[in-house]
This record gives structure tokens, sequence and C-alpha cells, in this order.
């Protein structure tokens, strides 16, 4: 299986998160993806096939299949420009439609993805005291401006703003524990983030339930935490910047656009970066 090896969100020539690619006449079977995305090892491998007027794609972690992926999906979008030039392309996911664009940007790709539609809702108190204590947090490391919440934008998760960059960066669980919980309560990450401002913020993403620690870059959190923002009424102003995985040694960067409109799609973009194939 020929595996393109591209790196979403990066901060120039470095950083970003590492995505497989694999673009194929039709999809392998479930099976064949599951060993194929453990094997390359990386957070998410996207795996694409024509159909009809667009491109069928399917996500898998190493351990599970994921709804929806916003680094990969950036990781495609620039291995589709790679293959068929500059241009938008739809993309028909398990349960939504959507579509990535990229352009050749100097020696990297920019590419931008329209999001499934996003919705949040408050989280349980019981559900927010169990991750407070899986990160060994306290209720006083929370940003009450941003409460804690279920946020949604093509993928659950569970948001928890801090009030402090230090806390972030302080951040560490028990992966086994994380599991356990994020599979229970179908979180696909935990987003932890901080407010530098209302426009940039700080945030790290436990991947456990995918049988990873944390991601650099993460896509879907950041559609569906900009969404929380709007239905929040914050002031980001139609927009926010990220920046992510800087603790892990990975700075990347994330734009997400934010149109008035409750629930619509957010824009995440960022540029990619071609790592070796194999």
């Amino acid at each position: 299986m020929d595996v393109l090896r591209i790196a979403a969100f990066s901060d120039g020539d470095t950083g970003g998160n590492p995505a497989g690619v694999v673009i194929g006449d039709v999809l392998p079977d479930v099976a064949e993806m599951q060993s194929a995305a453990a094997e390359v090892g990386f957070s998410e491998t996207a795996f694409a096939a024509p159909e009809g007027d667009g491109w069928r794609v399917r996500y898998f972690s190493p351990e599970s299949e994921v709804p929806f992926c916003g680094h990969a999906t950036i990781a495609l979008g620039a291995a589709l420009v790679r293959q068929f030039g500059d241009g938008v392309f739809a993309l028909i996911l398990n349960r939504a439609r959507i579509t990535v664009e990229g352009f050749r940007d100097g020696a990297n790709i920019a590419a931008a993805l329209q999001s499934p539609s996003t919705h949040s809702k408050p989280a349980p108190q019981k559900l927010i005291a169990e991750a407070l204590a899986l990160f060994g947090y306290s209720a006083g490391d929370l940003d009450a401006a941003i409460p804690p919440a279920l946020i949604h934008g093509g993928a659950d998760h569970l948001v928890l703003a801090l009030n402090s960059r230090n806390a972030l960066a302080a951040m560490t669980y028990d992966l086994k524990i994380g599991q356990a919980l994020m599979r229970r309560e179908h979180l696909v990450t935990i987003l932890l983030a901080y407010a530098e401002t209302p426009r940039l913020f700080h945030t790290r993403n436990p991947f456990a339930s995918g049988g990873v620690y944390e991601d650099p870059a993460t896509g879907a959190s950041t559609a569906a935490f900009a969404g929380y923002l709007r239905d929040l009424g914050w002031p980001h102003g139609g927009a926010i910047d990220v920046v992510q995985g800087e603790d892990m040694g990975m700075r990347s960067r994330l734009h997400a656009d934010i149109a008035p409109a409750a629930g619509s799609s957010i824009r995440v973009s960022g540029t990619a970066r071609m790592m070796d194939a194999g």
C-alpha cells in the first residue's frame, strides 16, 4: 500500500501533525485500513477513493476508526493538490459531506477544510470532575469565561479552558485511564485551551481514545472549539489562531474562520509539508 506521509498545520518548514494518506481507485477493506494505520503509527491515516464527483474518505487511528480528522483532511488536501493541482475537492465522510481546498505555497501546500456543522452543550459536572482529576487539575485552574463543554465539529470532544499558560504546560495523565474515560464518553479527544488574547489560543489535545498520548495539531477539535466560542458569544472577531504542539516540541499553527450563523461550518486552514513517502 502506497502511503504518503504529510505533516499538517506546520509552522513553516517544521512542526505540524504527521498523517498518513492513501489514495486509491477503491478503498481497501476495513481490516486492511486498520492494519495499515497501525503500521504507519501516526495519530491518523486518511484513505480516499473517487466516488461520484468527489472522494470517499475514511480515517483510522492506530487502534480505531474516527468519524472526522482535521489534520488528516489537510494532509489529504495537500496530497490531492500534489496529484491533481490546485483546487477544491468534495469529500464524503461517514457522517457528513465537506470540502478541502489547497494550493501550492512555495515548497509547502496551503490547505483549508470546511468542517461539518458544529454544536455544543454544557458538560456534566461528574465528567468535569473526572477529567480534572485525570490531569491533576482543580476547579481553580479553569477559565470561568469559557466553561467546560461537550463540543462537536464532526467529532465529539470535551473542552477544558485553563486560566494560565503554565497550567497548560504542566498537563500530564495516565494513558490507560484517559483511554477508558474517553471511550466510555465517546470522546475523540479532550481539548485543553488557554486564551492568550480573545483571538489567540494555545491548546493541547490528548487523544487517548485512539491510543495516542497527545496530538500536536487537531483540526477537528479546533473547528468544534471555534463553533463553541461562537455559541458563547466570545469576542472572536470572526477568526481565531491556535498554537498547538509547542509543549511537545512540534509547534503547529491553525487558523479558524468563524461565520456568524449558529451551527454553521468552520473553515480551518494551515500549511502542510511533505515528509518521506513510504
